[in-house]
């Protein structure tokens, strides 16, 4: 008489523990059932905007549901990241990753999250390279002709930024650190400042975008030395990269899809796939060829990586050249 009832028991038994399968499955088939924001800490027309509506305009029509951008700029890129951080992890609530996240985990003293542990990265975008350009007239026709100026003429040249701790500030204090060579860091009020720095010779060298140099190097205003990638660019196949000169030396801007901890895998990888299916897309893989970039497809654990990987690197230089922001 035991039997039966320890069969149906067992029955019972295989029944619960396969519940938390299915609602996993059940879950991920059903979400999105609502809108889905994507913080940008960006203003609007920059390129991790650009990037985040391109993305978010596939996801809309993937998976059918509303995935919209809203920028959060200010708090030196800090405000949409708390938001995020804070947001239930549902999926709900999603963010633009950046190389400023890597940067900032180090240049500020008192986040209050941590980028590498509080946000689970989904899938990254797109890489874009730095473009270190001097004005025609600088004394300097190549990367090598520049070091040996450079180490020539200690504290006198002026290497100009979009601003203390920004992309352009780093690359080029590793740069600094990787040569052995001493300029004056001048930081103006965001990148075209700085550009124009460079193309009326106030300023020597600019390690910039290559989205906002380009139309400037091909009409011969700036003169390019390197791009900052491991390897060359396919925008400007002919410049070299530093890398080739000096050894190691990588200094690109990236942009990826995070979510707040401890949100469901399956949400996360479902959401992984997309993107990746986004960025194979000839059309989405075109439009960010147009502002300089190449994407990265992966997995969520290649884009955890880069992000633990960057914040290390850029900890290194921050603390190495005592960059502090007010």
């Amino acid at each position: 008489m035991k039997l039966p009832h320890r069969r149906r028991f067992l029955h019972l038994a295989a029944g619960a523990a396969a519940l938390p399968a299915v609602s996993r499955i059940a879950r991920a088939d059903t979400y999105p059932s609502r809108p889905v924001r994507l913080l940008v800490n960006d203003a609007p027309g920059g390129a991790p905007d650009i990037a985040s509506r391109l993305i978010g305009q596939w996801l809309s029509e993937r998976l059918g549901q509303q995935f919209v951008t809203e920028n959060r700029p200010g708090g030196g890129g800090t405000i949409g990241t708390e938001a995020v951080v804070r947001a239930l992890p549902d999926g709900y609530t999603l963010l633009v990753v950046g190389t400023t996240h890597a940067i900032n985990a180090t240049l500020y003293d008192k986040l209050s999250f941590n980028i590498v542990h509080d946000i689970a990265a989904v899938a990254g975008i797109v890489r874009v390279p730095l473009v270190m350009v001097v004005n025609p007239a600088f004394p300097a026709e190549t990367l090598v002709d520049f070091i040996a100026y450079a180490k020539a003429n200690p504290g006198k040249l002026n290497m100009a930024s979009a601003g203390t701790g920004t992309g352009p500030h780093v690359a080029g204090e590793l740069f600094k650190l990787m040569t052995g060579t001493d300029m004056v860091h001048v930081p103006y009020r965001g990148g075209p400042p700085a550009l124009t720095a460079v193309l009326s010779g106030q300023a020597d060298v600019y390690f910039v975008a290559s989205s906002s140099s380009l139309a400037f190097i091909k009409a011969g205003k700036v003169r390019p030395l390197a791009v900052t990638t491991a390897m060359r660019w396919s925008g400007l196949p002919e410049v070299p990269a530093v890398a080739e000169t000096v050894p190691g030396y990588e200094a690109s801007v990236w942009f990826g899809v995070g979510a707040p901890k401890n949100t469901p895998a399956e949400i996360i990888d479902k959401l992984g796939r997309e993107i990746n299916a986004a960025l194979s897309d000839p059309a989405v893989s075109a439009r960010l060829t147009e502002i300089g970039g190449t994407v990265m497809i992966g997995s969520p654990a290649d884009f955890s990586k880069l992000i633990v990987e960057e914040t290390e690197k850029w900890a290194k230089v921050i603390k190495f050249a005592n960059i502090k922001v007010e």
